[in-house]
């Protein structure tokens, strides 16, 4: 099929679960859609990463009946991508992939930032399989908090919350701590019969952190049905992930009310936790409004792709 867009914008959002690439026209008119597996390098390493972003770029090409070529511009936004090391090995990638095309790497959280908020400033915060929180002044000043990677932190991530669970059940089934439904429905969501079979599913099968961050969802659903377990892990989630938000703010002398988006499958789609995170961010004196939840980073991507598209002009 001949290109009928002859100029094309890609916009990607890859975490520690998932990779979502938007194809869109010069406009930013989204015309298809792909979506891979995660793709932060960090974790799964560079050439597993590269392959899920191929993949997922190819997805949406071939959603919208096009041939793969090289876009006006392209923006990706990943997890762990924080430093400007680590840039310079996506930028390498996309060079390899792409030759000559203009690319912008930022971290995930600026495409929350860049898609939910009014003014492109303000407080963005994830939380899906991982946690960081990212502000921008409208001046341009930057600072972040969180992203530490699962062993280093990740509070009050799908990850933290998953571990908190599964430590609450062998703690119930010990006797060390109270009773909770969080052990029959973890039970069950894995197939097994007994909290003992947790310790060869953990450690034998050597289970990915997006599958201990699912757990997340069950934790969710106990809080919802009153379960005092499940709703002190996700009280002390909320905590944390306000902790994060507020040290961005401080560090960036944001006072008064500052607008706040937040993404990713736990907070956005969780009945519970965004409330926990709010309560406890008025807690800690932040004035956060508007409060947009973005369930599509990704059009963040294409903004920023599309405004470096247009500053080559």
């Amino acid at each position: 099929m001949k290109n009928q867009y002859p100029a094309l914008l890609i916009g990607v959002d890859g975490g520690g679960s998932k990779t979502v690439a938007l194809l869109a026209d010069k406009e930013g008119r989204v015309l298809a859609r792909g979506i891979g597996g995660p793709s932060n390098y960090q974790v799964i390493g560079l050439q597993a990463a590269g392959a899920a972003l191929s993949q997922t770029i190819r997805a949406a090409f071939a959603e919208a009946n096009l041939e793969p070529r090289a876009p006006a511009a392209i923006c990706l936004g990943l997890s762990g991508v924080d430093r400007p090391a680590d840039q310079a090995v996506i930028h390498a990638w996309v060079n390899e992939e792409m030759p000559g095309t203009p690319a912008v790497i930022v971290n995930d959280a600026e495409l929350v930032l860049a898609a939910g908020t009014p003014e492109g400033w303000g407080v963005a915060l994830i939380c899906g399989t991982g946690s960081i929180a990212y502000g921008r002044t409208p001046g341009g000043q930057a600072a972040r908090a969180g992203g530490w990677g699962y062993l280093l932190g990740d509070e009050g991530s799908g990850y933290a919350i998953g571990m908190a669970a599964l430590r609450a059940v062998v703690r119930a089934s010990d006797g060390r701590a109270s009773e909770t439904t969080l052990t029959r429905s973890i039970l069950e969501h894995w197939s097994l019969a007994a909290p003992q079979e947790l310790i060869g599913h953990i450690y034998q099968g050597r289970v990915p952190t997006q599958v201990i961050a699912a757990l997340a969802r069950l934790v969710d659903v106990a809080a919802s049905e009153q379960d005092r377990v499940a709703q002190s892990i996700l009280q002390e989630a909320g905590h944390e992930l306000a902790l994060a938000v507020s040290a961005v703010a401080r560090k960036l002398g944001m006072h008064g009310t500052v607008p706040c988006a937040h993404a990713g499958s736990v907070i956005v789609k969780g009945q519970f936790i965004a409330r926990m995170f709010l309560d406890a961010a008025a807690a800690l004196g932040l004035h956060l409004d508007p409060v947009t939840p973005v369930t599509e980073p990704a059009q963040g991507a294409l903004r920023l792709a599309r405004a470096l598209a247009q500053s080559r002009r």
